[in-house]
């Protein structure tokens, strides 16, 4: 029943038959769906999830219940007094599309009940239960008459407090059942995410809210709310970087040992490990990559020079959606210009930042830092993308001719630095080397986020595909060049962290030593980790939990819920 007019909904029947029939909605969707009908859509139509405190406690109460014991009779076959017992079991129903697992059938002849296990404890409310709870199991009733059992009633079972509660099915609780149930196939039905909650108690503990951002949506759609800070939770979970090439990577038990000729040198724990990452030659054996596989933990591939090769990933992320929007989006001139122009706004920006920032000489470079905004401007109202990758030029030929300035005269003394402007392909003087390396890293990660979020990394809107050519990636580490890379190679060179022993040159070419590449890697690494204020939300967040909001936020961009995309510019 709708509230304002009190008209009945119109279900939506579940098909029958046919190869492309939808599948069984489960319970625990239902459930969702009445709590929040955004999460239901996150998690059932793009295919989400995320674990919080809340659902591990949630399984570990389940565990007892998930194997099987006892046997559930059919229907037909109760005698009078029979006592029913069962744990585990599996209902289907094909007329109202639903499936579910049963935490406990028990009963005696033909009349049953089902009991259901929740975490927690009993709350204090109204019927001492919530109405998602109470829906999902007025749908494991419905699913039992339809077996042929006579079932008036339902148990729902407080862990925590060791309570149960009573939940007796009658008209307004089937009605609520059936309302939900359509709802939810409706919703699926209709390729429309529901806008999120606004300022709800029930986001912060949510599992998914680092995914949803309803917070941050809601701030860029209306600017009404404050967004609270818990658009990324905390995580110890760190990457794995192995550079030599006679390294030996294994699966023992829940760790990672990495061995080099016999001899074991670094062992990590699978569940604080977020990816791997394998330069050159070094092995990895099929029983470890599978379980990375299996716990969506990527391996990226480099070269040994630190050319990034690709990623290896488990099934990918299920969330179709968002790729179809991406491509849609991406065929469209006026939309890949309009995104393209703030990208490089937002590059240029943060260049002169880094300039004004980090600059060693006595005065400021006021005549630079002029320049470098009228380019920014400029980009911001560039016609065509011909324009744009004209001022793009321009302004990084600019922003080079000023890098020297950045470093610190003891540092290039010492470490035999010079810089006559940006090179590559290959690099031919240290500084290069350490920028051409750390660009690889930043296409790597960018690369890996992307993918994690359901984007396809190989398509973008500014950079234009080619073979093997992760355009999206580059798109969206344009404005981190500075930020990120480039600012890990200053403090490198500045802090003294590279050398001239860190650097070998061969036929006019320059390339980093092992040594080399671990210094760099450790700052680029620090660099990641540093928080910063977001400019926009005012929360404090690391750059690489920064990144993970950045590609689910243009993922709400393709899709239409955000009218422009936030791109990063600190002061």
């Amino acid at each position: 029943m709708t509230e304002a007019t009190g008209q009945r909904e119109l279900p939506l029947a579940f098909p029958e038959g046919g190869q492309d029939r939808l599948p069984l909605l489960p319970a625990r969707m239902i459930n969702e769906f009445v709590y929040c009908p955004r999460l239901a859509y996150l998690e059932w139509v793009q295919g989400e999830w995320a674990d919080s405190a809340d659902t591990v406690e949630g399984r570990l109460v389940h565990r007892r219940t998930e194997a099987e014991s006892g046997s559930l009779p059919e229907a037909e076959a109760v005698e009078e007094g029979m006592r029913i017992h069962a744990r585990s079991v599996s209902l289907a129903s094909e007329q109202l599309g639903v499936v579910a697992r049963l935490d406990l059938i028990e009963g005696e002849g033909g009349l049953v009940r089902p009991v259901d296990y929740k975490r927690g404890r009993r709350p204090h409310v109204e019927r001492s239960a919530f109405l998602p709870e109470r829906v999902q199991l007025g749908l494991q009733i419905l699913l039992l008459r339809e077996h042929g059992y006579r079932c008036e009633e339902g148990v729902l079972y407080f862990a925590e407090s060791r309570e149960r509660v009573i939940v007796r099915m009658d008209e307004e609780l089937e009605a609520a059942v059936l309302s939900a149930v359509h709802g939810l196939r409706l919703l699926a039905a209709s390729g429309r995410i529901p806008p999120p909650l606004e300022d709800s108690p029930k986001c912060p503990r949510c599992s998914l809210v680092s995914i949803c951002l309803p917070d941050e949506v809601a701030w860029l759609r209306h600017g009404r709310i404050e967004p609270r800070p818990l658009a990324v939770g905390q995580t110890d979970a760190l990457p794995l970087i192995v550079q030599d090439p006679r390294a030996r990577i294994a699966r023992s038990g829940e760790t990672l040992e990495v061995t080099v000729e016999g001899e074991r040198i670094a062992v990590a724990r699978l569940a604080e490990l977020s990816q791997l990452v394998l330069f050159g030659a070094a092995q990895l054996t099929t029983p470890a990559l599978q379980e990375l596989m299996r716990r969506e933990i990527p391996v990226s591939w480099h070269t040994q020079g630190g050319w990034f090769l690709g990623h290896t990933v488990g099934t990918g992320h299920r969330n179709v959606e968002v790729r179809a929007h991406q491509w849609r989006q991406s065929a469209d001139p006026a939309f890949c210009l309009r995104f393209a122009r703030g990208l490089v706004a937002a590059k240029i920006r943060n260049a002169r930042t880094l300039l004004r920032r980090n600059w060693r000489g006595a005065e400021a470079p006021e005549e630079l830092l002029g320049a470098l905004e009228r380019d920014r401007r400029d980009a911001e109202a560039a016609p065509d993308m011909t324009a744009l990758l004209g001022i793009e030029g321009l302004a990084a030929r600019r922003y080079f001719e000023g890098f020297a300035g950045c470093l610190a005269a003891g540092a290039v003394a010492a470490g035999g630095f010079s810089w006559e402007g940006r090179n590559r392909r290959p690099p031919t003087d240290p500084l290069n080397a350490l920028l051409s390396f750390a660009y690889a890293m930043l296409v790597r990660v960018w690369t890996v986020q992307l993918s994690a979020v359901g984007l396809d990394a190989y398509r973008g809107f500014y950079h234009q595909p080619r073979y093997g050519r992760p355009a999206l990636a580059l798109d969206m580490m344009e404005p981190f060049r500075p930020l990120v890379a480039d600012s890990a190679v200053l403090m490198a060179v500045n802090n003294g962290e590279v050398g001239e022993g860190d650097f070998l040159r061969r036929a006019g070419a320059v390339a980093l030593t092992p040594s080399g590449r671990k210094a760099i890697i450790a700052a680029f690494e620090r660099r990641l980790e540093q928080e910063i204020t977001h400019p926009i939300f005012g929360y404090r967040l690391s750059y690489r939990r920064l990144f993970e909001v950045q590609a689910r936020l243009l993922g709400r961009f393709l899709a239409g819920e955000i009218p422009e995309f936030p791109h990063i510019t600190p002061r």
